[in-house]
């Protein structure tokens, strides 16, 4: 029947062949712009993963130590005013980016290694929350942060396979840090509210594509 035959042309369309590697030109700061590591940057991790994305998607690469410093300031207390805690989840997150930055970020449940790859081919850089002991960054102070957030933006094929890029604002040297596909896909995981049950948090990424 004309139904089956539309369904089925349906079915086996193919999504379009991923490129071999993207890089997106999003611009770098640690959450210590100036490596001022006292007790309130070690918990801005998801305020400058946003405002790294915030600037890719409004054109602006640039994002200068006195500049970073000054929209994290004005970020952390416009946060306060709105009720935020220390540590927000994904969706908390998201709204924060609708509200204040004007963006219009999705939400992703499915995360995969190729749900990840699709966002980037399409210019749109991915924010993900992960229980930051298990990613193993050898530049992270002690054992690293229970929980961490960081921004994917790029990644490329290896001997060991797909290798993701980041900007990890966990580290100064966190511009373009590469992790194994493995190795972050594993340590995704939204906030509990507890970090020690980091862990047991739900896989989600949101992927910051445009403004409202």
């Amino acid at each position: 029947s004309a139904i089956s035959s539309a369904a089925a042309s349906v079915s086996s369309a193919k999504p379009e062949p991923l490129p071999a590697s993207v890089l997106l030109d999003v611009p770098f700061s640690s959450q210590s712009p100036f490596a001022v590591w006292d007790a309130a940057h070690e918990e801005t991790c998801e305020e400058m993963s946003l405002i790294m994305a915030m600037h890719y998607v409004k054109g602006d690469r640039s994002l200068s130590p006195p500049d970073a410093e000054k929209e994290l300031q004005d970020l952390l207390t416009w946060e306060a005013a709105h009720g935020y805690g220390v540590d927000v989840t994904i969706a908390q997150l998201s709204a924060i980016a609708k509200s204040y930055y004007e963006l219009a970020p999705t939400i992703i449940a499915d995360v995969t290694v190729e749900n990840i790859k699709r966002q980037l081919a399409k210019g749109i850089p991915v924010i993900i929350p992960a229980a930051g002991r298990t990613l193993g960054n050898p530049y992270f102070s002690g054992e690293g942060p229970w929980y961490h957030m960081l921004v994917v933006i790029g990644y490329r094929e290896s001997l060991f396979g797909t290798v993701f890029i980041t900007n990890d604002p966990g580290t100064k040297r966190g511009a373009k840090y590469e992790y194994k596909a493995d190795v972050l896909l594993n340590a995704i995981h939204d906030w509990t509210g507890v970090k020690e049950e980091i862990e047991q948090g739900d896989k989600r990424m949101l992927a910051v594509g445009s403004q409202i």
